[in-house]
């Protein structure tokens, strides 16, 4: 095989000369800890001495930045050279929490080629590595957690997914771990948030497999590889198609291809069972392009790509670890073996001489993660709401606006979603006992007139403190329609609730009288379950919990919602995957609870009492203004239950100091990735 090195990757590209570029030397390994890794900057060896190809990569570190081509760099904390014995290695190492790079939950000390090349064109990329730690912590249940990738083909086009991870993972307490290949579809259609991954087996388990419980795992695998034993890969593209190679002494070599250029995934009925368990109950069940990646930009990827992270396993399944980060202090995370670490010792990269320029990609993804992304474009409907804040603030134009305490966006490994946060306890509205982080329209609208709101969320914490005997308790709101006359009152709240200890809670939604006369403090909500439990199922004592719902939706859990009011009807339609869709229809224009006798057994049951027994104005809510709500109104507060057993909840509140109600799970928040608002539609029949 020729290999020529250049000083110049400019130059490179004018001669149109296929270049190859080889790591240094193998010798006899004497393996060492990482924690005796010694930098060696000082003494006059760098990486580029000991991989002599650095000017064609830039390096992505674990602090987030691109630090460009790394000819003279090193980084105690992230990038430096070290010996083990006689040999000279690259060490990549990362914490589980840093800045990330692009779209990614993740924190990297990885090179990114400065050039792209087509599927249709050569290429190959080998390394020789032995990965030296992966994280101490994380959740055996999310697949991603304990593993490193140590080498990518990345798409630099369309939705730059990735057509080639490769892994290594290893639970704690065993002494060896699975390597293992994944294959990302490019996704059909504009909306990449389906997308999913296919894991080979190499040595030991592909992606799939985990553990039973956060600390249960599976049994080692047999045909493992060590921390600290060797392994190589070699990747080559040649017409489309990609083949892989894997040796490690005293292992079986393995070899695989995959077609680039020509999914295998483009129908629903193509889709593997693997990616059905794994994928399909996070929603991430989309199809292929029928091209799969052909005439996109690929390049290569090296290094130290951590997949375990501090983000909450119910933000999603698959990719958020729930490890330990201490509040992102790399050191302490180092201190304690929440990191990952790989050393390279040789390797080579060959590309076309049709290869170009990958700027693009870095332009697009350097500083990303740390660019403000307002909710207004995620969900651009903002100019048509105000917004009150769990702090009491009330914000009039929401267009330019976030508050990284109650209004933001995030990134949940497949999309972009609108965060309403709001605690136990802070400041509310006049007439309200409970803080909210929620929309209010604009626009009054009658029922006569109509109106309609959807929105599809997730809802992410309900207090974890309250009273069980409250059936308020545990539970936020996430729509309203809210009158702005009269009584001002609800004829639409849409609740979430559920018990602690439990995985499931209930949707359930409430409907309060427009009550008969000047006096309101009759008034009265009658709840519809829509899954699980309605709002009259309680405990029986502070801390006893009714039977968990079979059909519930647990955090995390998508659902959506819409309400659609036209000619004074209330039509209502719920949805989730896996679950019943739901409709239902109410009359806000005629009461159906104009007489004492009226009142259901459920009102009597909770309401009647605390005196809250009261009558409907005959023609319920007819001619009067409302508006929509959406968000997270919580409605578990700290009041005293002696006050109103149905709305006060007794729960923890820290004296109103929101850091620590958020610290300790005395919060409420709701995701949202979809909603619109507009006029009232004729129903479908």
């Amino acid at each position: 095989m020729f290999f020529t090195t250049y000083k110049s990757y400019f130059n490179l590209y004018l001669l149109g000369v296929t270049t190859a570029l080889l790591f240094s030397s193998c010798a006899e390994n004497k393996t060492q800890s990482a924690g005796e890794a010694t930098e060696n900057l000082a003494m006059g060896t760098s990486a580029n001495d000991v991989i002599p190809f650095f000017e064609h990569w830039n390096l992505i570190s674990g602090n987030g930045k691109n630090v460009g081509p790394a000819m003279d760099y090193e980084d105690k904390d992230y990038f430096f050279t070290t010996k083990d014995g006689d040999e000279d290695w690259v060490v990549f190492k990362t914490p589980n929490a840093g800045n990330t790079h692009g779209t990614s939950n993740n924190t990297r000390t990885e090179l990114a080629q400065l050039k792209k090349w087509l599927p249709t064109t050569d290429a190959k990329m080998n390394a020789t590595l032995k990965v030296m730690n992966v994280s101490s912590t994380g959740d055996a249940h999310v697949a991603s957690t304990y593993s490193v990738v140590v080498g990518q083909i990345h798409s630099a086009d369309g939705h730059e997914n990735e057509p080639l991870k490769i892994f290594y993972k290893k639970f704690p307490g065993h002494t060896k771990g699975s390597v293992f290949w994944n294959y990302e579809i490019n996704t059909a259609g504009d909306d990449n948030s389906k997308r999913w991954d296919y894991s080979y087996p190499i040595w030991g388990y592909d992606f799939s497999v985990v553990g039973t419980g956060k600390d249960i795992y599976p049994p080692e695998p047999e045909d493992g590889i060590a921390l600290g034993e060797e392994f190589s890969y070699a990747v080559e593209i040649k017409d489309g198609i990609m083949y892989l190679t894997f040796s490690s002494e005293g292992h079986e070599t393995k070899t695989f291809t995959k077609n680039l250029i020509e999914s295998e995934y483009a129908t629903r009925s193509s889709i593997p069972q693997q990616t059905k368990e794994l994928f399909f109950p996070i929603g991430q069940d989309g199809v292929e392009r029928e091209n799969a990646y052909a005439e996109e930009g690929l390049f290569f990827k090296l290094g130290c790509y951590n997949q375990t992270n501090g983000k909450d396993p119910k933000i999603n399944k698959v990719w958020c670890s729930g490890a330990e980060t201490h509040g992102g202090d790399v050191q302490k995370q180092y201190a304690d073996g929440n990191y990952a670490e790989v050393w390279f010792k040789t390797g080579s990269i060959e590309i076309s001489e049709n290869a170009y320029s990958n700027a693009g990609y870095f332009e697009a993804n350097d500083g990303l993660s740390q660019k403000i992304v307002y909710p207004n474009e995620v969900i651009p409907f903002m100019d048509k709401f105000k917004i009150l804040l769990g702090n009491g603030t009330t914000v009039e134009d929401l267009t330019e606006y976030q508050h990284e305490d109650f209004f933001y966006t995030v990134i949940d490994g497949t999309r972009r979603w609108v965060v309403y946060k709001t605690p136990n306890s802070g400041v509310t509205s006049p007439n309200s006992s409970n803080t909210r982080t929620e929309l209010g329209e604009k626009r009054d609208w009658t029922p006569e007139e109509g109106g309609k709101l959807t929105g599809t969320c997730k809802v992410m914490q309900v207090s974890v403190s309250g009273d069980a005997r409250v059936a308020a308790s545990y539970s936020v709101v996430v729509g309203q329609i809210h009158s702005g006359e009269g009584h001002e009152n609800e004829p639409l709240k849409i609740f979430y609730k559920k018990f602690p200890g439990q995985e499931r809670g209930s949707v359930f939604w409430n409907y309060e009288i427009n009550t008969e006369g000047n006096d309101n403090s009759g008034r009265w909500d009658y709840s519809t379950a829509v899954w699980g439990h309605d709002m009259s199922v309680i405990g029986k004592s502070k801390d006893d919990y009714p039977t968990e719902p079979k059909d519930g939706i647990a955090l995390g859990e998508e659902f959506s919602y819409e309400i659609n009011v036209y000619n004074g009807i209330m039509y209502l339609t719920f949805k989730s995957d896996n679950h019943e869709t739901k409709t239902f229809t109410k009359n806000l224009i005629k009461s159906e609870y104009t007489k004492r006798s009226d009142l259901p057994k459920q009102v009597e049951k909770i309401f009647v009492p605390i005196g809250q027994d009261g009558t409907e104005r005959a023609i319920a809510y007819s001619g009067e203004l409302g508006y929509f709500k959406q968000g997270a109104y919580n409605q578990t507060n700290g009041k005293s239950p002696r006050t109103n057993r149905v709305w006060c909840a007794g729960a923890e509140t820290y004296g109103g100091d929101i850091a620590k109600q958020y610290e300790n799970g005395c919060y409420a928040e709701v995701w949202f990735r979809e909603a619109t608002v507009g006029p009232g539609v004729p129903p479908k029949k």
